[in-house]
C-alpha cells in the first residue's frame, strides 16, 4: 500500500482541517504512521518517511530545507496542501521535482463572498452609518447613505490583483451593476478574456476613480509597501479602501494619514501588518476604520471543503488521473499570494 503522512508544525491546525472523518478516509487509501510528523519528531520516523510518497498538510506546514527533503523524503512525489498560499514552504520541494497541490481556488470562495459584501457596505458607507447612528442618532447615520455615499449602482470599483480571489470577485460583481476597474500587470490576454476584462488600469487611475478599492495583490518582496500615501491621498473624499488580501502591501501610517485628512473616507481591513495590529495603533481608535480579525477566510465548517478536495485529488493520483487545476509550479510562485 502507498505510504503517506500528515505533516504539521508542533501545535498546528492539522486536526482542525483533517477531522476524524477525513483522516479515516485517508487511512483507507494509504498507510500512515501512528503520529503526525512535526519539526520535532521527523527524525524519529526517518525509516518510514524514506518510503513516503504523499504528504497531507495545511496551515502550519513544516518548512523543510532541500537537504532535509533529500535525506528524509527521497521517495516523495506529491504534497496535498489543504490551504491556499504555499509561498512559505513550497520552493524547495518544487525545485526537487515534488508536485505541490493547493486549495487556493476553493479558499477563494468565502474570501470573495466576504469581499463583495464589504464592497457593497463600503459603497453605501454602511459601517460608518452604523457608528454614527450609535453615537449621534438615527438622522446622522441615515444622512450618510442618503447624501454622502453613492451606493453600488453604476459605481466604479477597483480590484487590485485578479488572481484566484480577485478574479472571483470580478465575476461575482457582474450582477451588481458596477463598473469594475482592474490593476494586474501580470494578467494574460487569455485570463482577461475569461474574466470579461477588456482593459486594465494603473494604480493611480484606480485610486482616483473608484468608490471602493479592494486589495488582492500577491504577497512577495516586490509588493511590500507599494500602497502608500501617493495613492491613498488620491482617493475620493468618500472612498473606501478594502483589504482582504495581505497587510504588508499597505504603509499603515500613510493610510491613517489619508483617512484623517478626509474623515468620510473609510477603510475595511481584514488583514494588517503586523497582525494583529500594535496595541497603540490608531487603526483601533479611528471612527472610519473597520478592523476585522482576519475572518474573511473559511470558517469552521467551510475548512472541510479543503480536506475533502485533497482526498479527491489523492484518488485521482492513485488512479493515474489528472489533478483538478490545483497544481502549483515554480513560475506561479512569482505572482501567487
Amino acid at each position: 500500500m502507498m505510504k503517506g503522512c500528515f505533516v504539521c508544525k508542533e501545535g498546528g491546525r492539522i486536526s482542525y482541517v483533517y477531522r476524524e472523518e477525513q483522516a479515516a478516509e485517508i487511512k483507507k487509501l494509504i498507510e500512515l504512521p501512528d503520529s503526525v510528523i512535526t519539526e520535532k519528531n521527523f527524525r524519529q520516523y526517518a525509516a518510514f518517511l524514506r518510503e513516503v510518497e504523499v504528504i497531507f498538510c495545511t496551515w502550519d506546514m513544516v518548512e523543510f530545507t532541500k537537504e532535509e527533503i533529500q535525506e528524509y523524503f527521497p521517495n516523495l512525489k506529491v504534497i496535498f496542501y489543504a490551504a491556499a498560499s504555499v509561498q512559505y514552504f513550497a520552493r524547495p520541494f518544487l525545485e526537487l521535482g515534488v508536485r505541490v497541490l493547493t486549495c487556493h481556488h476553493i479558499m477563494a470562495v468565502p474570501v470573495a463572498q466576504f469581499t463583495v459584501a464589504s464592497i457593497i457596505f463600503g459603497n453605501k458607507g454602511s459601517l460608518l452609518a452604523l457608528r454614527r447612528y450609535a453615537s449621534a442618532g438615527y438622522r446622522a447615520g441615515n444622512r450618510l447613505t442618503s447624501e454622502v455615499y453613492p451606493g453600488t449602482y453604476r459605481t466604479k470599483v477597483g480590484i487590485l490583483g485578479a488572481g484566484s480571489i480577485g478574479g472571483l470577485v470580478v465575476q461575482m460583481l457582474r450582477d451588481c451593476n458596477v463598473e469594475v476597474m482592474v490593476y494586474d500587470p501580470f494578467l494574460s490576454e487569455e485570463r482577461k478574456k475569461a474574466l470579461g476584462i477588456w482593459q486594465t488600469y494603473s494604480l493611480g487611475e484606480i485610486f482616483e476613480s473608484c468608490q471602493t478599492v479592494s486589495c488582492h495583490i500577491a504577497n512577495n518582496p516586490q509588493t511590500v509597501g507599494m500602497l502608500n500615501y501617493s495613492l491613498f491621498s488620491r482617493m475620493k473624499d468618500n472612498a473606501c479602501f478594502l483589504n482582504t488580501g495581505r497587510g504588508a502591501q499597505v504603509v499603515e501610517a500613510d493610510l491613517i494619514r489619508a483617512l484623517k485628512e478626509k474623515p468620510m473616507r473609510t477603510a475595511i481591513l481584514d488583514v494588517t501588518d503586523p497582525e494583529p495590529v500594535a496595541p497603540d495603533s490608531e487603526l483601533l481608535r479611528m471612527e472610519n476604520v473597520f478592523l476585522f480579525p482576519h475572518i474573511a477566510g473559511s470558517s469552521k465548517q467551510e475548512v472541510l471543503m479543503f480536506s475533502d478536495f485533497m482526498i479527491e485529488q489523492l484518488k485521482h493520483y492513485q488512479q493515474g488521473e489528472p489533478f483538478d487545476q490545483c497544481e502549483v509550479t515554480l513560475p506561479m510562485l512569482r505572482t501567487m499570494a
